[in-house]
C-alpha cells in the first residue's frame, strides 16, 4: 500500500502539488499543499497555444522543486498531470520529453472530459451528500463541468473558458464588453442534460468568491469546503466583483494574489449558473487533485464503500486508542429509547453517533479538557461528507459533555439547531460514556417506561450510578438500574 502520494497538476497559470497519506485502505488526509506560479498559458492563447521557451523553462524548475519535496516526504508515488494548456499547446511534447529525460518524470496530458470527471469524483466523494449537481471547475485555460444524478458521474465536458484566456483575449485589451457574449456563446456547447438546482464550485477562483462572501458576512467557521449559499442572495456581490477595476478589489475582499484573474472567474461563473439554472451553490475545496488520488485508491468503482467516511476513519486510525464501539451502540439505543421525551425522531441520530465515535479524539493529548480539545479536532479536521451545520453539530455535542450550556458554541448558533436538541444530545452522549466507563462494555439495554429511564443489566455499574445521579437531565425523568 502507498502511505504517501502527491499529485502534481499543471495548469496554464499554477502548478500545484498535495500530499496525501493514506491511514488504512481508504481513509487518508492531506499532509502538505504547494503552489507555484508557472503561468505555463501565458502569451499562448494569441499564439495557437504554443508555450514559449521561458514559461517552458519555469515549469521544469517547478518540477524539479515539487520532486524534491515529493521525496522528502517520502511519497512513494508521484502522478504528474497537466491540464488545458498542455493539451491545446502543439508543442507539448517538448515539455513532456524535458520532463521525462532531465528529471524522471512521466507527464501526463489529461483531456478534459478526463478532468471533468476527476473534479466530479472528488465531490461526489467529499462533499456532503446531495442527489444531483454539476461540478464547475474553472482554470486558467478552460472550465470543466460534471453531471453527477443518483450517485453516479452521468456526463462531463470540457469548455475553452479559462480565467487566463479570457484576461489575454478580453481584459488585457480592455475589450470587456466582448467578454460576456463570448462566454455565453461557449455555454451553448453544453449538453442539454446539464441541469440542476445545485452547483458544486471547484477551483481557486471560485474558492476566493466564496471566502469573500463568508468574510463579508463574518462566517462563524473557516473552512472554504462544503461552505454553501443561496446564489441569489450573493449575486449581486458577484456581478460587482466582475465589473470592478483592479484598484477596487480589495474592497470585496479578494486577496491579491487573485486579483489578475479573479475578475475573468466571476464572469465565467456567473455564465454557468444561468447555463444550468443553478439556485443553490456548494464549494468544494477538493478538485481534481483529490479525484486523481481517489480515482488511484478506489478502483474499479471510484466511489467509497457505503457508510465509509475517510475523515472520520482518518482520525479514528491516527488518534484513537478504542474504537468507541460500546459507546456508539448505547449512545443510539439510549435516543431510540428517549424518543418519546426528546421528540427527534431520528433527526441527528447520525450526527450523534459520529460524536460518539470522536468523543475522545484528543485523548492523545491528556485527559484534562479532552471534550474541548476533541472537538476542536472535529471543527478543524472533519472536513470530508459532513455539512458545515453537521461538523458544527458534532462538535458542540462533544463540547458540551452533558452541561447545561457551552458558551463558546454561541458563535455557532447559526448553523446550528435549538439548544434544547444540543443538550438531548450531549446528555445521552455523556450518559453513554458514563456507563461504558469502567471499560466492561456489558451488554445493556433500555427502556422508557412511566416517566422512566430503566437500564437493565447495569446493577455493578456502581461508578456510573454515582456519575449518572450527578448529571443534569434536560427534563424530568427518572433513571433506574435493574
Amino acid at each position: 500500500m502507498a502511505k504517501r502520494t502527491a499529485v502534481i497538476d499543471l495548469g496554464s497559470n499554477s502548478m500545484r502539488m498535495a500530499i496525501f497519506e493514506k491511514t488504512s485502505r481508504y481513509a487518508f488526509h492531506i499532509i502538505g499543499e504547494f503552489k507555484m506560479k508557472v503561468r505555463l498559458g501565458e502569451g499562448a492563447y494569441e499564439h495557437g497555444g504554443e508555450i514559449s521557451e521561458k514559461s517552458m523553462q519555469k515549469a521544469c524548475e517547478a518540477l524539479s522543486e515539487f520532486k524534491n519535496i515529493a521525496k522528502s516526504y517520502k511519497c512513494s508515488k508521484i502522478f504528474a498531470m497537466g491540464t488545458s494548456a498542455l493539451r491545446d499547446a502543439p508543442n507539448a511534447s517538448e515539455l513532456i520529453g524535458m520532463a521525462r529525460r532531465e528529471l524522471g518524470i512521466n507527464l501526463k496530458v489529461v483531456s478534459g472530459k478526463d478532468e471533468a470527471t476527476f473534479g466530479g469524483v472528488a465531490a461526489l466523494n467529499l462533499l456532503e451528500p446531495l442527489e444531483e449537481f454539476v461540478t464547475l471547475d474553472i482554470g486558467g485555460g478552460s472550465a470543466e463541468l460534471a453531471l453527477v444524478s443518483g450517485g453516479k458521474i452521468i456526463d462531463a465536458v470540457s469548455l475553452n473558458l479559462g480565467t487566463v484566456r479570457l484576461k489575454e483575449l478580453f481584459f488585457d485589451k480592455k475589450n470587456l464588453n466582448a467578454a460576456a457574449p463570448f462566454i455565453k456563446e461557449a455555454f451553448k456547447s453544453l449538453p442539454k442534460n446539464f441541469k440542476s438546482k445545485n452547483l458544486v464550485a471547484i477551483g481557486g477562483s471560485l474558492r476566493a468568491i466564496s471566502s469573500a462572501i463568508m468574510s463579508a458576512q463574518d462566517y462563524p467557521l473557516k473552512t472554504v469546503h462544503n461552505f454553501a449559499y443561496k446564489f441569489q442572495n450573493h449575486k449581486n456581490f458577484i456581478e460587482n466583483l466582475a465589473r470592478a477595476s483592479v484598484l477596487e478589489l480589495g474592497k470585496f475582499g479578494i486577496k491579491k494574489d487573485r486579483f489578475d484573474t479573479i475578475r475573468e472567474g466571476a464572469l465565467i461563473f456567473l455564465g454557468a449558473v444561468d447555463a444550468v439554472g443553478a439556485q443553490n451553490i456548494y464549494t468544494s475545496g477538493a478538485g481534481f487533485r483529490e479525484g486523481v488520488f481517489l480515482s488511484d485508491i478506489l478502483r474499479p468503482t471510484r466511489k467509497f464503500p457505503p457508510n465509509f467516511n475517510p475523515s472520520v476513519r482518518s482520525l479514528q486510525d491516527r488518534f484513537l486508542l478504542d474504537d468507541n464501539k460500546t459507546i456508539v451502540k448505547y449512545a443510539k439505543d439510549l435516543f431510540a429509547a428517549l424518543e418519546p421525551l426528546h421528540g427527534l425522531e431520528g433527526r441527528y441520530e447520525s450526527e450523534l453517533a459520529v460524536a460518539a465515535r470522536l468523543h475522545s479524539v484528543a485523548q492523545c493529548l491528556g485527559f484534562y479538557g479532552e471534550h474541548a480539545s476533541s472537538a476542536f479536532f472535529v471543527l478543524n479536521a472533519l472536513n470530508y461528507g459532513f455539512s458545515h451545520a453537521q461538523k458544527c453539530l458534532v462538535a458542540a455535542i462533544i463540547a458540551q459533555n452533558g452541561k447545561k450550556t457551552s458558551s463558546e458554541f454561541e458563535r455557532f448558533k447559526n448553523l446550528l439547531p435549538s439548544e434544547d436538541v444540543v443538550r438531548w444530545l450531549s446528555f445521552i452522549l455523556a450518559l453513554a460514556k458514563n456507563l461504558d466507563a469502567n471499560c466492561s462494555h456489558k451488554k445493556l439495554e433500555f427502556e422508557f417506561i412511566n416517566h422512566t429511564l430503566q437500564i437493565y443489566g447495569a446493577k455493578e455499574l456502581f461508578m456510573a450510578k454515582e456519575n449518572i445521579k450527578k448529571m443534569t437531565k434536560p427534563d424530568t425523568f427518572a433513571i433506574c438500574f435493574a
